[in-house]
């Protein structure tokens, strides 16, 4: 089981989303790091061929996807970003419907929607119209129609959104759960729920993967860039012009600051551990105005 992109590069007229992408995943769990416009989702859409690249190939078990679109269809599972759905259904009958569109036989569709919906703890509402569930109920039928196939590769485009945090440890323990034989690619601004199941990393900034492994070593990557120091409080608007402050906590007239930086940026700060917050900071700091 091998999912393989070959310098993949998407253009639109002079805007380059991604350049000359290229990667190998086996199973495992892989989290993609990136801000806003890092061509995170463009590579979503070109990996489940909504979109087509300008150039590059993408294979699986050495077979283009695009000239075997129908059999890669048949084992992918994706969640995009804006998922769509149907108001007026219940959340059985979109996951019947679902399963349809996938050519599952019908015997066999109810049994895994009904194991599907408890899966995600929405058993109990399957029944109701999805425009009466909440965000974090409807993100959660989202999870579950894009696992209805029991597909090799799962994509999960900002899966966490919407989900309090209770929900999101659920997430993390399922898709955990059955890691070890699909490959599942998944992108979030909460950082820690790529911290606590991605086996690997995928750092993506402005459509070039800038770096992959896993986070330990990362995060090992900025090891003593990472500072904490106490200022007074009337100094904290020229540190946050000067400095990049992962974190400020005030205490009383003074404030304590996580600051990234290579240089030790005052005279009494100690070096800290970097976790992966510090190092998204430090990839996507201009992002954080800097």
């Amino acid at each position: 089981m091998q999912l393989e992109l070959k310098n993949v590069t998407k253009s639109y007229d002079d805007i380059i989303a991604l350049n000359d992408v290229s990667l190998c995943l086996a199973p495992g769990v892989y989290g993609l790091l990136g801000s806003n416009g890092s061509g995170k989702t463009t590579l979503f859409r070109i990996i489940s061929g909504v979109l087509k690249q300008t150039t590059g190939t993408v294979t699986y078990n050495e077979k283009d996807i695009r000239a075997n679109s129908d059999e890669f269809r048949s084992i992918l599972g994706f969640l995009p970003q804006d998922f769509s759905y149907y108001p007026d259904f219940t959340g059985m009958k979109f996951m019947l419907y679902i399963a349809a569109l996938k050519g599952i036989n019908r015997n066999f569709a109810k049994r895994r929607c009904l194991e599907l919906l408890k899966l995600v703890g929405l058993d109990d509402v399957k029944d109701k119209k999805i425009k009466k569930y909440s965000g974090g109920m409807k993100q959660r039928l989202g999870i579950a129609q894009a696992m209805i196939n029991d597909p090799e590769v799962l994509i999960l485009d900002e899966p966490t959104v919407g989900l309090d945090p209770k929900e999101r440890v659920r997430f993390r323990n399922l898709i955990s759960s059955f890691s070890k034989n699909k490959i599942v690619i998944l992108s979030t601004h909460i950082v820690s729920d790529i911290e606590y199941i991605a086996d690997e990393i995928l750092v993506l900034n402005k459509g070039v993967l800038e770096n992959r492994g896993p986070s330990s070593k990362l995060i090992e990557t900025i090891h003593g860039y990472v500072w904490e120091t106490e200022i007074e409080n009337d100094k904290l608007d020229d540190m946050l012009i000067v400095h990049l402050i992962s974190n400020q906590k005030h205490a009383g007239n003074r404030t304590v600051l996580r600051i990234i930086s290579k240089e030790k940026p005052t005279p009494d700060a100690k070096q800290v551990q970097p976790t992966l917050e510090d190092l998204y900071l430090y990839y996507f700091r201009m992002e954080a105005g800097r």
